[in-house]
């Protein structure tokens, strides 16, 4: 079974009179992250030049890597050392559909690759942004559509008097069975599919970037 990526995004606030200081311990602990089987990559990006406000982002390959990282000995040590200047505000795991969130809060961020990858420090990348909505839309439906259809069948076939119970029930029912079916496996699937067109650049956003 395929397992899908997992991004943390955390979100920090920084003493402004340690910035240098704050920049060697992020570094640091992506240095330590991809030393780690399923590291993906890693990034951070501040909110604005004056701003205390850090933005932190890194994906491991499924669940049980992240773990392996977030459980660490090296992370606990890393985490208590940027304690007196860094301070948490919250974090947020994302997977499938989700993913499509990965990075909220910028399109370029200075990061490390994962193993194989080239040499990080400094080095700047671009992080996707999220689809437009009529993509996302067009995502959800292409999953929505043929599932609803597919329920709507075999329960007009197997539940004796469908038609009777009355739109209410109807919509009731439907929504129970297939909102985790949607959530949990189809979404997943869809986005993974469609990832290369979610995530292509759109031509006014090529010219901006140009």
């Amino acid at each position: 079974m395929e397992h899908e990526p997992i991004t943390v995004s955390i979100e920090r606030t920084v003493d402004p009179a340690r910035i240098g200081e704050a920049t060697i311990w992020v570094q640091a602990g992506i240095n330590l992250a991809n030393k780690y089987p399923g590291f993906l990559g890693s990034g951070w990006v501040r909110a604005g030049e004056t701003s205390d406000i850090w933005y932190m982002l890194y994906r491991f390959r499924d669940d049980e890597t992240l773990l392996a990282w977030e459980n660490s000995s090296e992370r606990a040590w890393w985490l208590s050392s940027g304690k007196d200047f860094m301070q948490h505000r919250r974090s947020e795991k994302r997977t499938g559909i989700e993913g499509w969130f990965d990075a909220p809060f910028a399109t370029s961020v200075s990061a490390a690759h994962g193993p194989g990858g080239p040499e990080a420090t400094g080095t700047q990348v671009t992080v996707p942004l999220a689809p437009p909505r009529w993509k996302q839309a067009v995502s959800i439906w292409l999953g929505f559509f043929p599932v609803n259809l597919v329920f709507t069948f075999l329960v007009t076939w197997l539940v004796p008097g469908w038609e009777t119970w009355g739109v209410l029930l109807h919509v009731l029912v439907s929504t129970l069975v297939l909102t985790p079916i949607m959530a949990y496996w189809v979404l997943p699937w869809v986005t993974r599919m469609l990832r290369p067109w979610l995530q292509a650049p759109s031509r006014s956003r090529g010219q901006l970037e140009a």
